[in-house]
């Protein structure tokens, strides 16, 4: 079975190990053994937590709104990893570096793409406007912040990387291995990863724009996977995106601790996010295609 289009041959590269055992249910015996793994990582995570730390610290944790809380916050992404390489081993019978592609070609299209969304982020915070739609707070003195830069970085390539892994490597690629429409094997995991970012009790009405703004991300996240062979890009564009969104401007509900600035409105605050939704959207559409650009070079 071939991709549907020539654009997407490199894929295969990705996918052809699963095709010896492209049986569903490995895929969802593999899926209960990745949550199994995460919840219980986490419980022993949350309970040392709980059992160690201040409640100060413990609240700063669990909502991200410190620094320290968030780096151990996203770090904890880390166990989606351990937890996709155990289901990888035990049901596709698959080396779990495998699922990045080969890993000089991931690391160099990682690059490739990243460097030229860096010149985009540049380019955003020089010319205007200078705010979003309302002053913007400062959160970190500019001084802490370069200096957590590095620790902050890692920790959010960690995260991306985690979701990148699951959604666009495990699922995706055992959906592959089985359907050849890329309509399953594409839309199915970017529907799963928009379910895992509709908030209702955090984003009120601005839940559902959320979650739709997450499936097509993911649905370009898949494109571009496919399009490389590599999960290398996808973590460039992810990591590009939750850098922009974590570490130079964030809400202030939640996961702020590392940003330079705060937003003055909340997630909930439909006048004023949903304008900036709009945006966003058109801000990823081009991410997407000066990778596909990079891709090219």
């Amino acid at each position: 079975m071939m991709p549907d289009r020539p654009a997407y041959t490199p894929h295969e590269q990705l996918v052809a190990p699963g095709r010896a055992r492209p049986e569903l249910w490995r895929l969802i015996a593999g899926l209960i053994a990745i949550g199994v793994i995460v919840m219980a990582a986490n419980m022993v995570l949350y309970g040392a937590v709980n059992t160690l730390a201040s409640p100060e610290w413990a609240a700063g944790f669990t909502s991200g709104t410190t620094p320290d809380g968030l780096l151990v916050l996203l770090g904890s992404f880390g166990f989606v990893i351990v937890g996709v390489g155990v289901a990888a081993c035990l049901f596709q019978h698959r080396a779990p570096l495998g699922i990045l592609g080969p890993p000089r070609l991931a690391l160099r299209q990682f690059w490739q793409v990243f460097r030229l969304l860096l010149v985009l982020g540049v380019l955003l915070l020089i010319l205007p406007p200078y705010d979003m739609g309302a002053p913007l707070k400062e959160n970190l003195p500019p001084g802490r912040w370069l200096l957590l830069l590095p620790l902050s970085i890692l920790a959010l390539l960690i995260q991306t990387g985690a979701e990148e892994i699951l959604f666009r490597g495990y699922v995706q690629q055992a959906l592959a291995a089985r359907f050849r429409s890329a309509l399953i094997w594409m839309v199915l995991p970017s529907v799963l990863f928009a379910l895992g970012h509709y908030l209702p009790q955090e984003a009120g009405g601005n839940a559902l724009p959320i979650a739709l703004w997450s499936g097509v991300f993911g649905i370009l996240m898949a494109d571009i996977t496919a399009r490389a062979g590599t999960l290398g890009p996808a973590i460039a564009l992810h990591l590009f995106n939750n850098m922009i969104a974590l570490l130079i401007v964030s809400l202030p509900d939640s996961l702020s601790g590392l940003s330079l600035y705060l937003l003055p409105y909340s997630m909930a605050d439909t006048e004023h996010l949903r304008a900036w939704l709009a945006v966003d959207f058109a801000t990823m559409f081009v991410t997407w295609l000066l990778a596909r650009l990079a891709l090219r070079r």
